[in-house]
């Protein structure tokens, strides 16, 4: 059984005991997070009725609050200008441990 959620301006697909990383969240580490399911397959049946996927619910764990993604380089150059422009980014995440689709 799996289900496709919603989490940090993304789609993600989730089995229990996955372990995901999503857009920062509001949470701690140990708290319990749900997120909203857009469908649910079990099997070879599969939901995607609206008033059947608001009976369902992903619940899942933070296990860490503070994680980093991986360092993106941006790079801006003009030619016979001189002009050249070296930039860093690294997106703050919340890793989710997920527990229970239900």
């Amino acid at each position: 059984m799996y289900a496709i959620v919603k989490a940090g301006g993304h789609q993600e697909k989730v089995e229990v005991g996955d372990v995901i990383s999503v857009n920062r969240l509001d949470s701690k580490n140990g708290e319990t997070v749900e997120f909203p399911v857009a469908l649910v397959v079990d099997g070879a049946k599969v939901t995607v009725a609206a008033k059947d996927l608001a009976k369902i619910s992903v619940k899942a764990e933070v296990v860490d609050d503070e994680a980093k993604g991986p360092k993106i380089r941006i790079q801006k150059f003009k030619n016979k200008t001189g002009v050249a422009r070296k930039q860093g980014h690294r997106q703050k995440l919340t890793v989710v441990k997920i527990t229970a689709i239900a």
